[in-house]
């Protein structure tokens, strides 16, 4: 299996974070791929079915099978609900058929896949043409607060909210609670470094656990392996 990320078009960075493709080879045998929770949503073509990937509390498996061309555009957190107008919580833990949200939108793009298109370009026609409009850039403001380690209640009085308004907004837009997504961006941060090759310890400490320990049960909690198997690409 082939896996790849490249940069989205200028117009759609700080909206898509990346565009990713993978392909499988004709011969290869089928495989299950653990998606680990990163706090983005994902618009993706599978070769079979175009999906909303809503955002993950745990591994999400996806089966790959032999010949399959897949590819997606990874949304920043909190970014493709608003472009869609539906609340992330309603997608959380789920891959739901986009002809399920947005039918129009769909079949136009299922109609150019099956004539044999591009996905990329089809992914990205679809974004340009969702009905929503960018999310509102306070949160913006909520997501790099809880991602430097702020709790709800700072948060909330830094934007002159109800901690209540700001666990409903954070439902609507990233899926989880303000505690969660906390949670989630933190694991999502300790899986780069150790991807990277940093330390357990020290990858702990940066991504901002009390400890070692701290670091392995969560780890375990959201990706179901321990931190030395996600660092060798479990």
């Amino acid at each position: 299996m082939v896996y790849r990320e490249a940069l989205p078009p200028p117009a759609l960075r700080g909206e898509v974070e990346r565009v990713w493709t993978v392909r499988v080879a004709d011969d290869a045998p089928a495989r299950v791929q653990q998606v680990l929770p990163d706090g983005c949503m994902d618009l993706v073509w599978t070769g079979r079915e175009l999906l909303v990937a809503g955002p993950d509390t745990a591994p999400h498996p996806a089966r790959r099978e032999p010949g399959d061309i897949g590819a997606g555009l990874r949304f920043a957190p909190g970014r493709l609900p608003a472009l869609l107008g539906v609340p992330a919580v309603e997608v959380r833990n789920r891959r739901v058929p986009l002809e399920a949200l947005r039918p129009d939108l769909a079949r136009r793009a299922l109609a150019r896949l099956e004539q044999g298109a591009s996905p990329v370009p089809v992914l990205l026609a679809v974004t340009t043409a969702l009905p929503g409009s960018p999310a509102e850039a306070a949160l913006r403001v909520v997501s790099a607060h809880l991602d430097a380690g702020a709790t709800a209640r700072d948060t909330a009085e830094h934007l002159g909210w109800t901690e209540r308004s700001l666990h409903r907004r954070c439902l609507a837009a990233f899926g989880y609670g303000p505690a969660v997504l906390r949670r989630v961006l933190r694991f999502r941060r300790a899986a780069a470094l150790l991807h990277d090759g940093v330390p357990i310890a020290q990858a702990a400490a940066a991504a901002g656990y009390a400890d070692q320990p701290h670091l392995s049960r969560e780890v375990r909690a959201l990706a179901g392996v321990a931190p030395g198997q996600l660092a060798r690409g479990a």
